[in-house]
């Protein structure tokens, strides 16, 4: 929603927030209540940091296409080879497999 600034010949300037279907609407003032004039005014553009306006951009482009990241995988750690446990349980006549 803008902001539009009016001038009352009584109260002096002032500005309001309105829609822009209301634009053509006269504007009273809040103090007098006598129908004040539009100011036509510079609109108020504010040049964003680069770090930010990259940063946005950014979000805006992955909203609607994501950046497809690879990840290099870790080289495989050397396997040592499984210790082999022998157990004697106290039975001879069994054999395992």
């Amino acid at each position: 929603m803008p902001r539009y600034e009016f001038r009352c010949d009584h109260c002096g300037p002032f500005e309001c927030w309105r829609s822009l279907d209301q634009v053509s609407t006269p504007m009273v003032c809040p103090t007098c209540q006598v129908t004040a004039r539009r100011v036509y005014t510079a609109p108020g553009l504010v040049k964003t940091p680069t770090a930010i306006a990259r940063a946005l951009y950014r979000s805006e482009k992955s909203a609607h296409e994501p950046d497809v990241l690879r990840r290099e995988r870790p080289e495989p750690k050397e396997e040592q080879p499984a210790q082999v446990f022998y157990q004697s349980h106290g039975r001879p006549w069994l054999l395992e497999h």
